[in-house]
């Protein structure tokens, strides 16, 4: 089973820009409903409020294997630790009166164990039938038969307009960070 999904092993491979998210900037986010672990259905398209949208590929279960593999996949690993730099970021984010969501193509029964096991104050969406990622074109990888999205993030302006994007994202530890950094230069 894998052991410290809250730390990252030494030596991953960095992602590259491959472009895959050039066309993303100003777009429009689709009105598009995703359940959350919230029990409730979430459209970011009309969320009145500046929203970061962090996409990653899976989040680890201490009682499951990885794919195998995984390690190896430049911007796979670090699902937990990224969550987990949102988690503690999120009073912040608060301040700076933005929301945040996480986003994987898991379903929600998949995402509730990680916001349970990782107390997450915010709620994860399932874009399991792949609506939001296929109608954005977001970059995907396939592994294990399971079509995951990217690690990415989207700031949305309280218009649904995508106004920034961080991809690829790497290191996922200092991520929220990196997110709060552009959003403290850019008041609303």
């Amino acid at each position: 089973m894998p052991k410290n999904l809250d730390r990252l092993p030494e030596n991953l491979p960095v992602p590259i820009d491959d472009g895959a998210c050039a066309h993303l900037i100003n777009q429009k986010i689709p009105p598009i409903y995703l359940p959350s672990t919230a029990g409730r259905d979430i459209c970011l398209a009309t969320i009145a409020q500046r929203t970061v949208l962090y996409c990653y590929p899976l989040t680890g279960r201490p009682d499951l294997q990885l794919p195998q593999g995984w390690d190896q996949i430049p911007g796979a690993r670090g699902c937990t630790v990224e969550a987990c730099a949102f988690r503690s970021a999120y009073h912040e984010l608060q301040v700076l009166q933005t929301q945040v969501f996480g986003l994987s193509t898991q379903t929600t029964t998949y995402q509730q164990e990680a916001v349970e096991r990782l107390h997450l104050p915010f709620e994860l969406l399932s874009d399991a039938n792949l609506a939001l990622t296929k109608a954005l074109h977001l970059p995907t990888f396939e592994v294990d038969s399971m079509i995951l999205v990217k690690r990415l993030t989207l700031v949305l302006s309280s218009l649904g307009q995508i106004e920034k994007v961080f991809y690829p994202v790497f290191p996922p530890a200092q991520h929220a960070d990196e997110v709060i950094t552009w959003l403290s230069g850019k008041p609303l």
